[in-house]
């Protein structure tokens, strides 16, 4: 198997165990960034496994060493959750793996998740001091190798209950959000029961982001450390259906709502109905969670041979690479502005760049065809040129009137996401946002409702993992006080 880029050239560097380099900033500067080894694109379509390899303990430690230790540390600022990033990097550098892990783990409990997946480049990494004349220091690559070091080591440290209070929290939705709230929550004494609608906990973690970008034992390993802490799981529970909201308030002193943003959204164009038209959220839980490509599966997905993914974001790469690994021979990625302004993280374009994606930029879909059978075999899009600038700050696409047929046998749309309605729909005095978020203060996630709070998706709308995490921890903190003094002041909702 290839192991794709090789790595930077770097200087000799002496590594003993216990004791970091003595390097000057100018020699740490001199350190290029460490490349992460990674499957071949030939090798990596052939198949579901994870596409990049990790750092091994050697590179780890040098691209560890490219922080110049700032007396201001802005990477911390740049992280929802305010991870002691120096602190972590130094124990790597010094070769104390097990010592980085606990430092990392006292703010986040998903590090081998949000290594993965969460947009660094945009976080802390984006205001990395040594990104400003050099590339950044990988923090994400390094925040991931710890992760799994700890765990392939048997290292893990448990995750340890306060005092019971004698209070209860009940928790709807298991995503980041939700877990995040149960461990800190655990941490603080109470006693914490989590309903998840779907027959697995994770959320967007199981359901939506494929096995090539998060394994799933990694989620369930994680979801694990919660069980054996006291969280008590209990899957394929829809609240607003199993259980209102107000049976819940009755059995528990608190509640927090994470149930993220899992409602499709379509373009309502003609030929939106036929057979072979997916919106990403069903395509990607049929493969993720159900596993889909099994053909003895429950809910299988039709083998396709021109596959069309309307889309720029990583939903969309995610769906239109997953297309190419179930053996599409065209996977075409309808966008209807430039690759400049695609949503989507760089290396996942660059991932689905090479593994023969093919993009169709400035083109958007106005109908889709069916044959006989009602199974939809044709994709008319428009071409597209850039106006002036939109709400977003991206340049607006405009009709021009020309036309293109695609044919294609599957189509996955990929446009977004909205707040999951059940619960809205089903509690009487839940204040909710124009587009059905729920409503719920900035700095504490208390909802309109006492007793209540909000976090995650289903208040900020469709955003990333580490965003969601923080918002469970601002809840936690938040229902920790409440069921200490009881206290409830005045909420003031945002939007």
């Amino acid at each position: 198997m290839s192991t794709g880029h090789d790595k930077a050239v770097t200087p000799k560097i002496d590594l003993p165990v216990g004791a970091e380099p003595n390097l000057s900033n100018k020699e740490r500067m001199a350190i290029p960034r460490q490349e992460m080894p990674q499957q071949s694109a030939e090798a990596r379509i052939h198949n579901f496994l994870e596409v990049p390899l990790g750092f091994d303990e050697n590179t780890a430690r040098i691209e560890a060493l490219r922080c110049i230790k700032c007396k201001k540390p802005t990477c911390i600022d740049g992280c929802p959750v305010g991870i002691n990033i120096p602190g972590f990097l130094t124990k790597i550098a010094e070769g104390d793996f097990a010592g980085g892990a606990r430092i990392l783990k006292e703010d986040n409990i998903l590090p081998a998740v949000c290594g993965r997946v969460c947009p660094q480049e945009e976080q802390c990494e984006k205001v990395c001091t040594v990104g400003k004349k050099n590339a950044p220091v990988a923090i994400g690559r390094l925040e991931r190798f710890l992760a799994d070091w700890e765990r392939e080591h048997d290292m893990v440290q448990p995750l340890i209950p306060g005092a019971p209070t004698g209070k209860k929290v009940a928790i709807v939705g298991g995503g980041p959000a939700g877990l995040t709230a149960a461990a800190d929550l655990v941490r603080m004494g109470h006693k914490v029961v989590l309903y998840e609608a779907l027959h697995k906990p994770g959320g967007v973690l199981v359901y939506g982001i494929p096995e090539f970008r998060l394994p799933k034992k990694i989620v369930e390993f994680e979801v694990r450390q919660l069980e054996k802490a006291g969280v008590e799981l209990h899957n394929s529970v829809v609240i607003g259906q199993t259980f209102t909201m107000t049976e819940l308030q009755e059995k528990f002193d608190a509640v927090f709502v994470a149930t993220g943003a899992g409602l499709p959204y379509f373009m309502n164009l003609v030929g939106e109905n036929l057979n072979g038209v997916y919106s990403a959220n069903e395509y990607l839980t049929r493969v993720n969670l159900m596993k889909a490509y099994d053909s003895h599966a429950d809910t299988p997905v039709a083998k396709s041979k021109n596959v069309a993914v309307v889309g720029g974001g990583n939903v969309a790469m995610d769906g239109a690479r997953t297309a190419k690994r179930l053996g599409a021979d065209n996977v075409y990625l309808v966008y209807r502005r430039t690759r400049k302004e695609m949503p989507a993280r760089v290396e996942e374009v660059e991932h689905a760049e090479e593994e023969g994606i093919k993009f169709f930029f400035l083109h958007n879909p106005i109908r889709y065809e069916g044959d006989a059978d009602g199974r939809v075999c044709k994709a008319i899009c428009e071409r597209m040129e850039l106006g002036e600038p939109d709400a977003s700050g991206r340049r607006r696409p405009v009709p021009t009137g020309e036309f293109v047929e695609l044919e294609v046998d599957t189509v996955v749309v990929a446009i977004g996401n909205g707040p999951n309605p059940l619960i809205p729909r089903t509690t009487d005095g839940l204040a909710t946002k124009k587009w059905g978020n729920i409503k719920a203060e900035k700095k504490s996630g208390r909802t309109s409702i006492r007793g209540v709070w909000a976090g995650g998706d289903i208040v900020l709308g469709a955003a990333t993992v580490i965003l969601a995490m923080g918002a469970g921890r601002v809840a936690a903190k938040s229902i920790d006080e409440y069921l200490k003094t009881g206290d409830w002041p005045e909420v003031t909702l945002d939007g």
